[in-house]
C-alpha cells in the first residue's frame, strides 16, 4: 500500500486539517471526508498534483438532516479517491466541478433534480433526469419525499419491535 501512503502524505502535508478524516479503505481506495473551506482546493489539488484527472460519478445521499454527496475521482494505474461532503439539508447548496470536470454537469444536474441540491457555478440547462413535466420543488430522492396527488399519502413507517 505504499500508492495509498504517499497520497495519504501528500494530502496531508498541503491539507492538515484533513489528517483524522482520510481512511485508506483497501488497495487503491481512499476516502477523504471535505467541507466547504477546502473543497474547490481540495479537487484542485487532486487533479493537477496528484494525476486524478477522472471524475467517475457523484454519488448523493439524503442522510436526515444533511445531504452528502461524494466524488468519484480516479487516476489511470486505477486508485480512486472518493471525497465526501455534507452540506445542511435545509441549504443544500454547493459549488460546481465543471472547471475540472466538464462531464460533472449531468451528474450536478442530476443531485439538482433528485436531491434539491442547488449547484453555483452550473450554467442553466434542461433538467436531467427527470421530465421537464415533473412538478418542480419535488425531490424523489429525499427520504422525506413523498408525491403529490391522487393515491399519494405517505406510506406509514415500520415500528420498531
Amino acid at each position: 500500500m505504499a500508492n495509498e501512503e504517499k497520497i495519504v502524505a501528500d494530502l496531508v502535508a498541503r491539507f492538515g486539517s484533513l489528517k483524522d478524516k482520510i481512511k485508506v479503505q483497501r488497495a487503491r481506495r481512499i476516502w477523504v471526508e471535505a467541507d466547504e473551506t477546502v473543497f474547490a482546493d481540495l479537487v484542485d489539488f487532486l487533479k493537477n498534483s496528484l494525476d486524478f484527472t477522472v471524475l467517475c460519478t457523484i454519488t448523493g445521499l439524503d442522510e436526515g438532516a444533511n445531504l452528502t454527496f461524494i466524488y468519484h475521482l480516479a487516476r489511470f494505474d486505477g486508485t480512486t479517491v472518493n471525497v465526501k461532503r455534507s452540506v445542511d439539508k435545509a441549504n443544500p447548496v454547493i459549488t460546481t466541478v465543471i472547471g475540472h470536470f466538464p462531464g460533472a454537469e449531468l451528474y450536478e444536474r442530476e443531485v439538482m433534480d433528485l436531491l434539491g441540491a442547488v449547484v453555483e457555478g452550473l450554467p442553466p440547462g434542461k433538467r436531467y433526469p427527470l421530465p421537464d413535466s415533473f412538478p418542480e420543488g419535488e425531490h424523489p430522492l429525499r427520504k422525506d419525499w413523498h408525491p403529490k396527488g391522487k393515491g399519494s399519502e405517505p406510506v406509514p413507517e415500520k415500528e420498531q419491535p
